[in-house]
């Protein structure tokens, strides 16, 4: 693939990463209307770790506070940042265990068009329904463990094409009554240590089994993706503590509509 296509992917994938909207329908797309090839194993590790750096980057008082709080409990203190840590911990091991056991026990064939545009219409239903329906009196303060890991369970749902990590939690979290920007930022939260392994993991599988490398172009997309995902994070927060997820939820729909249309061939390209 030329450059220019190849950060026009990274920046298109990073920002439907970021935004509830599911990023497979969005590749789906590409790959029927434009045909461009598969970018690579390296390609997607390093926008992996592109957006990773930006969440980071964007909730680096967070990850200060939190950090911070353990060391104030390792020396017998209680601290609300290390009560956030260990709930992002425990919803991590559950995510990941939960995630390895679906790839592993239930993978199948289910990244397909019709899949895709379902799922991606079946999850703007359930976060238009939760998001107008639920209430909005949580703050990520007010998190449990019980909901640390209800989230972390749900997360086996975003491993169907076109639901959506970004989606599912957040769905998740509107229903268990928080309020819009702090279920988005649980899961930018959440999705940092699980990012982490799941980086880790991609890492080991290029180096030892030999399936690709990173090159310097992987490198110059993963700073455009780092960028952009840093921008949309912005926006998102931005628009979350004023408004709704319906303009999510439509667009969902309308891309869902395209996805399944080119599936059951309703139009021809």
């Amino acid at each position: 693939m030329a450059l220019t296509q190849l950060i026009v992917l990274a920046v298109l994938q990073t920002i439907t990463e970021v935004l509830p909207v599911g990023a497979e329908g969005h590749l789906a797309l590409l790959s029927q209307i434009l045909h461009w090839p598969d970018p690579g194993a390296g390609f997607r590790l390093a926008l992996k770790l592109g957006l990773l750096l930006a969440v980071m980057a964007y909730f680096w008082r967070d990850l200060a506070d939190m950090a911070t709080g353990v060391m104030r409990a390792a020396k017998g203190k209680r601290d609300p940042g290390a009560k956030l840590a260990l709930q992002l911990a425990v919803a991590a091991i559950v995510t990941l265990g939960a995630g390895f056991a679906f790839e592993h026990y239930a993978a199948g064939d289910w990244e397909t068009p019709i899949v895709m545009g379902w799922a991606i219409v079946g999850g703007a239903l359930l976060l238009l329904l939760f998001d107008r329906m639920c209430m909005t009196v949580k703050r990520i303060e007010h998190a449990t463990y019980v909901d640390a890991i209800v989230i972390g369970l749900c997360q086996v749902i975003a491993l169907v094409p076109g639901m959506g990590s970004a989606a599912i939690t957040i769905t998740m979290a509107r229903l268990l009554g928080y309020e819009r920007a702090d279920a988005a930022r649980f899961y930018f939260l959440l999705s940092i240590p699980v990012s982490i392994v799941v980086i880790a993991r991609d890492a080991y599988r290029l180096v030892e089994l030999q399936q690709g490398a990173v090159s310097n172009i992987d490198i110059l997309c993963a700073v455009a993706g780092f960028f952009a995902g840093l921008i949309a994070i912005a926006i998102l927060m931005a628009w979350l503590r004023r408004s709704t997820f319906t303009p999510f939820v439509v667009y969902r729909l309308l891309l869902g509509g395209a996805v399944l249309a080119l599936a059951y061939e309703w139009v021809a390209l």
